[in-house]
């Protein structure tokens, strides 16, 4: 059964995951070509896409065992790779998945903190990629709510730990500066810091992105409110983690409403801490039935959703 194979971390489950998102990969690819002449560059730019989302797949993973955000089962890679299949179209640019996979970077060090083992530099490193990441897409600037929270949960509050991000998020923002400043590009720069123009919150309406953006926040909430009386209640490292996933759960939401450019891409922000909360949430249902029947209208809905909406 579905669950049966779920509840199993082993690599046969990352190349299965693997192998269904590659297949629905090919299938965005080909249904593209019929709209676009074919071309060896845009062949290369399509392995070139692959690549990046094997990083990238790779990092989520990295994050979800080394900081031990579920147990040993492989659900928390099911519902992101199933999320990401709805989203390849979107997906399909150079800086988007260059983004994430610094947004990735950024997020291995904040779930990082929850060993004391080279605070300072988790805390540096965390900042030093948002501030890479603001450079990239400034509304990002939201996720520095995410460090301060960490050290405030992680009660590692002092000088140090409070000026090191800033050093940081600055280092990358003054050699940014530097480089505009040597082409005469200044204006580039006062951009970043232009938050005065913020699109409509409900163009989601315009397509599937708001349904599939509705499904997740439904799943995360119900799986905070399985997940959160068992985990509060025991005084571990597993609690500040949790705590801290659900800070990230709200502020990727926040993020994707206040984005000047939507697209739907940005929805993957949030994928990422709220397939880790489902998967906690797999954790309490104690019937495999159930497990099995959710499993199964993931993935059909998954299928559904991509070939008919």
């Amino acid at each position: 059964m579905l669950a049966n194979f779920l509840e199993k971390s082993k690599p046969i489950n990352f190349i299965v995951y693997f192998g269904l998102f590659f297949c629905f990969f090919i299938i965005t690819v080909f249904s593209n070509l019929l709209t676009d002449s074919f071309t060896w560059l845009k062949a290369m730019e399509n392995v070139s896409f692959l690549g990046l989302f094997l990083i990238i797949f790779f990092f989520y993973s990295f994050i979800v065992s080394k900081n031990k955000l579920t147990f040993d089962h492989s659900y928390s890679f099911f519902v992101f790779i199933l999320t990401s299949i709805l989203f390849i179209p979107k997906l399909l640019e150079f800086k988007t998945l260059i983004t994430l996979i610094i947004y990735l970077l950024f997020l291995r060090k904040i779930y990082s903190l929850r060993s004391p083992k080279k605070m300072i530099q988790k805390l540096f490193d965390s900042g030093f990629w948002l501030g890479v990441l603001i450079i990239l897409e400034p509304f990002t600037l939201v996720f520095s709510i995410l460090i301060y929270a960490s050290i405030l949960l992680r009660k590692k509050v002092s000088f140090h730990t409070i000026l090191t991000p800033i050093i940081g998020f600055i280092s990358p923002l003054i050699i940014y500066f530097s480089y505009l400043f040597w082409y005469d590009y200044n204006e580039e720069f006062k951009q970043l810091f232009a938050f005065n123009n913020i699109n409509n919150v409900f163009i989601y309406r315009k397509d599937t992105t708001l349904w599939i953006f509705g499904a997740v926040l439904l799943l995360t909430i119900i799986s905070v409110f399985l997940k959160s009386p068992k985990v509060l209640s025991v005084n571990n490292s597993f609690k500040k983690s949790w705590i801290i996933l659900i800070i990230n759960s709200i502020i990727a939401v926040v993020f994707a409403l206040i984005i000047t450019e939507k697209n739907g891409s940005e929805i993957v922000y949030l994928l990422i801490p709220a397939s880790i909360i489902i998967a906690n949430g797999f954790e309490v249902i104690e019937k495999m039935i159930v497990k099995n029947s959710i499993s199964a209208l993931l993935l059909i809905g998954t299928i559904l959703t991509y070939f008919l909406l």
